[in-house]
């Protein structure tokens, strides 16, 4: 529940719109009052789920500015809500907050596409520096654009020459992994990586059957492609027109 700026008295959601919102998710009640009450009292709209389920659930209902996510969660690894939010172009920006410290889980939560991660125990003041900074960051970058392409990241829309693109939620995903790039090229497992959560290589075609089926939606029907091959290395996508 959100509480008013510096009393820690709840509110309605109506009256704090105005204030930026954010999702805890972890299956610790003293660890989720204790934040909501914190972030609450920094001027914050909260509002908790204590497992993967319920946090998707609350994101469908309603979006949220910053999601802080739980690796360990009852029903579902926290890797897998965020694959589960990108796929369904829930794109609020994740920081992870979590006991699991070791270097490869960090690194994999930023790979899967969070935007940072904090190591449980972990100061309040350290935790709200971190939030500003991804909002901020997140501010900059609510809507990607490529040539005439637009990726409305907040909403999950795409549109292209003014026309909206109906894209499946696993062509969302991919279009934002390309896009993240900025014209790079993007290895395949990466994006098995980002857009599945396989970290291992699964003796498919799947990126490429995916990728032919993004292409007849982004350029197919206009004139120049964005969505380009690169030999030996993956896929980039850019305005080369």
């Amino acid at each position: 529940m959100p509480f008013r700026r510096g009393t820690g008295q709840p509110v309605s959601m109506e009256s704090s719109t105005h204030l930026p919102s954010v999702l805890i998710v972890d299956d610790d009640p003293k660890l989720r009052d204790y934040l909501a009450r914190g972030l609450g009292e920094s001027g914050y709209a909260t509002r908790t789920a204590a497992d993967g389920e319920s946090a998707l659930d609350a994101l469908r209902e309603a979006p949220a500015d910053i999601v802080l996510l739980d690796v360990m969660l009852p029903d579902m690894h926290g890797w897998d809500v965020l694959t589960a939010m990108r796929e369904e172009g829930l794109g609020a920006p994740v920081i992870f907050v979590t006991a699991r410290d070791a270097l490869d889980e960090r690194i994999r939560g930023l790979r899967l596409g969070g935007d940072d991660y904090v190591v449980k125990p972990f100061a309040l003041t350290e935790l709200l520096a971190r939030i500003e900074a991804v909002l901020r960051r997140d501010e900059r970058s609510l809507v990607a654009r490529v040539g005439d392409l637009e990726i409305d990241h907040r909403h999950g829309r795409v549109t292209r020459a003014e026309q909206t693109l109906d894209l499946t939620r696993t062509e969302l995903g991919l279009l934002r992994r390309l896009a993240e790039a900025g014209g790079r090229a993007v290895s395949r497992s990466d994006l098995l990586t980002a857009v599945w959560g396989i970290d291992f290589d699964p003796g498919t075609n799947i990126v490429d059957v995916h990728i032919r089926r993004l292409r007849q939606k982004v350029d197919a029907p206009f004139e120049r492609p964005l969505v380009h091959t690169v030999r030996g290395e993956g896929y980039a996508l850019e305005d080369r027109g």
